[in-house]
């Protein structure tokens, strides 16, 4: 990232929870560069998931502040983030079954239209397996065929930033390295990616950066080699998160 060009998205001393009172992040930081793959790792409740939410404008944000390409984007609603440029594929009732793959993309512009031909001209370049199959409807799909088409959705509007949760999530261990694999070929064509995912130890190995979430706070950052090859990250982490 060059020294005066604004990160894609920087997350300051970030608090928020879903219930008053109750913060499940106290102060997290994160920062992505134009074309980053950033993955955030941690244990189950260390607010992997909730950061993400708080990017989307689906937790409450108590305190500190999240900024797109320069702008603050803390508190606005799902639709104005997409609208500005925040794509997000949650990790579960990520694609509307009862319509046709062809009819899952075209929502991802219902804000905007005028993107239909150019969205469907990268998604299916980008996942020319969708391509032919644009009439059959999503619930007859896999998940890891799912998943592409949710991926698809959310780079129709050609987004800022893709936020990913989890998507190797349920999937086999050959669906797992497709789905890693997804991810790279997205980011490799220039869409600044975070993701949070479980499975640590592929998480880091595709990452250009990564975060250590613990107790709702940023407990280690680095890129992906340094962490795999942290030991405090491998004794604390990788040893029950990355088998």
């Amino acid at each position: 990232m060059a020294e005066h060009e604004a990160p894609v998205v920087e997350i300051k001393d970030l608090v928020a929870g879903y219930l008053p009172g109750v913060n499940i992040l106290e102060g997290c930081n994160l920062t992505a560069g134009k074309g980053e793959l950033i993955g955030i790792i941690g244990p189950n409740g260390a607010g992997k998931s909730t950061l993400l939410k708080a990017m989307f404008g689906q937790v409450n944000v108590r305190g500190g502040s999240i900024s797109l390409l320069g702008e603050d984007i803390t508190g606005l609603k799902a639709n104005k983030l997409v609208a500005r440029g925040v794509g997000m594929v949650p990790q579960n009732n990520n694609v509307f079954p009862s319509l046709t793959i062809e009819e899952n993309l075209e929502m991802g512009v219902y804000q905007d239209p005028s993107k239909l031909e150019e969205g469907m001209t990268t998604v299916t370049e980008l996942f020319a397996e969708l391509k032919p199959r644009l009439k059959q409807r999503a619930g007859s799909l896999s998940g890891g065929e799912r998943q592409m088409v949710a991926m698809g959705r959310a780079l129709m509007m050609n987004p800022s930033v893709l936020l990913l949760d989890e998507p190797s999530a349920g999937l086999s261990p050959v669906r797992q390295d497709e789905a890693f694999i997804r991810v790279s070929e997205i980011n490799n064509a220039g869409v600044t990616t975070i993701m949070v995912e479980q499975n640590a130890r592929r998480c880091l190995q595709i990452c250009d950066r990564a975060y250590v979430l613990d107790q709702g706070k940023d407990a280690y950052t680095g890129t992906g080699r340094e962490l795999l090859n942290d030991p405090r990250v491998i004794e604390l982490y990788l040893g029950s998160l990355g088998a």
